[in-house]
């Protein structure tokens, strides 16, 4: 009864914020980037919030906590120092003073500004909209499945139920909705995770009681040939804490932001959140080896560990329901704030990037903003239909996504920022060598293997940017000016 209540008030919540957010929202620039007025706390939680999804409280800490062990806790710590501090630190400021410049709102519409390559935009726009069109089903699908065990409601009603109010907050209120809201999911995702681990860590018999028992238990668990190596663990360190950098929901972010001021505190407290998340949820996963053996472990009939399983287990076995319909509401604010970022930033792939601005002769209006929110909904809606059917080879496309964006944006974006010399075919080359590496090693390499090959793509197109461009025509010294000006 206590989650029945307390998801009808958060549910009511969002809807308040959207209609708000609707109020405010008058121009492209508004919808998409909220007017570029983002504070500090505002932007660093909704840069968070975005970062961390349920499948990092569920799958990835499941997984990693058990077959890693404490060496888990490297993401974590990756993840703040580099996938939120070094990014606000690096990234934000130039991002933010470039794309001012440049007159832009998007990845795609950066690339082809900063380089003045014209098809440039419509490709980079293909990716993100291809690529991330399943990742969001698979937020979709994984949120559908956790209400159903939950509530004990049909898969189908709960994706209807997610897709309504995602859409009702997200499609009314655009991008200021989703930073009111991300600030208020980002804080109970932050005061849930602090209260979990501690109610979890007193019920395993305290903390160096926890720890001490998964030292004892893990090589006992995963023996030595079957742990991690340096370099799997590095690779996954590297895709969940670069990769991020170039990820277009991400360095939206930066965009939107309302000065450079913002910068150093935005830093600090997304560091902060970040490590809290992250160290919560991993050390969630390393202790089912104090709260489990190898026959209590959750498998299937087959005798195969079921790894997503292994978190639920824990928390529905060790906590109480009062508690469990906070780690609930913190799983599903994870999943709806990072399912918000990415519709939007892939309804933005075409309504911005493909589709030409129209004004309305007779009002004067731009009507990019009805057009962006039409898109929404149909992006929200093919989500459903690919969430509800489960085409397989859509779960392909959901392994390949992460690797796939970040191999094709980090260079370009990158040496965009940064290196003048960078020319038009450099970044042409880069992004089709990053695409093209992901695709290739995932299908070489397998799934299991999807970390390597995105670490790989990004690598890969980081070599071939500065040499495709050092042998080919400098770039346009107009563009340069525009595009440096005050950096």
């Amino acid at each position: 009864m206590e989650s029945i209540i307390m998801l009808v008030v958060f549910f009511a919540l969002m809807t308040v914020i959207g209609i708000w957010g609707m109020r405010k929202t008058k121009t492209l620039g508004d919808f998409f980037l909220g007017g570029r007025t983002m504070g500090p706390w505002i932007s660093a939680i909704a840069y968070g919030t975005s970062y961390f999804s349920a499948v990092v409280f569920i799958g990835f800490a499941g997984t990693q906590g058990w077959g890693f062990g404490f060496n888990a806790l490297w993401i974590a710590l990756g993840n703040a120092v580099i996938g939120a501090l070094a990014a606000w630190l690096i990234l934000a400021r130039r991002t933010r003073r470039m794309t001012q410049n440049l007159d832009t709102m998007t990845i795609p519409q950066f690339l082809q500004e900063r380089y003045g390559a014209k098809h440039l935009k419509p490709i980079a726009a293909s990716v993100i909209f291809f690529f991330l069109l399943p990742y969001s089903a698979s937020v979709f699908q994984g949120l559908g499945h956790l209400f159903e065990q939950v509530f004990h409601i049909s898969y189908d009603v709960a994706l209807i139920l997610m897709i309504a109010f995602t859409g009702i907050y997200l499609v009314l209120g655009g991008y200021f909705a989703i930073a009111i809201t991300d600030l208020f999911q980002g804080s109970l995702m932050f005061f849930g995770a602090i209260i979990m681990i501690s109610v979890l860590f007193n019920k395993g018999g305290g903390f160096s009681t926890v720890i001490d028992t998964v030292t004892k238990n893990y090589p006992q668990h995963v023996p030595p040939a079957q742990q991690p190596s340096v370099l799997t663990i590095l690779s996954l360190v590297f895709m969940t804490s670069f990769g991020p950098w170039g990820l277009p929901q991400m360095t939206q972010k930066f965009y939107a932001i309302k000065n450079e001021k913002v910068i150093p505190r935005a830093a600090i407290v997304t560091t902060v959140f970040a490590l809290v998340i992250g160290l919560s949820a991993y050390m969630t996963g390393i202790s089912a080896h104090a709260f489990f053996n190898l026959e209590t472990v959750p498998r299937n009939a087959a005798g195969n560990i079921l790894y997503d399983m292994i978190v639920p287990t824990i928390l529905t076995t060790n906590l109480p329901g009062v508690l469990m319909a906070l780690i609930l509401l913190l799983v599903l604010s994870a999943s709806m704030s990072t399912l918000s970022s990415i519709v939007l930033v892939s309804s933005s792939s075409v309504a911005i990037d493909l589709y030409p601005v129209q004004i309305n002769d007779k009002t004067g209006k731009d009507r990019s903003v009805a057009m962006m929110r039409f898109l929404s909904v149909i992006f929200i809606i093919v989500s459903f239909l690919i969430s509800r059917f489960r085409f397989s080879f859509i779960v392909t496309l959901m392994s390949l996504s992460w690797g796939a964006v970040s191999g094709s944006f980090a260079a370009p974006y990158l040496y965009g920022l940064f290196w003048k010399k960078v020319t038009k075919p450099g970044a042409y080359a880069g992004l089709i060598t990053g695409l093209l590496t992901e695709i290739t090693l995932f299908f070489i390499l397998g799934p299991s293997k999807a970390p390597l090959a995105a670490s790989c793509a990004i690598i890969a197109s980081f070599i071939v940017v500065p040499l495709v461009s050092l042998g080919t025509k400098a770039p346009d010294k107009k563009i340069l000016d525009k595009a440096f000006e005050g950096v």
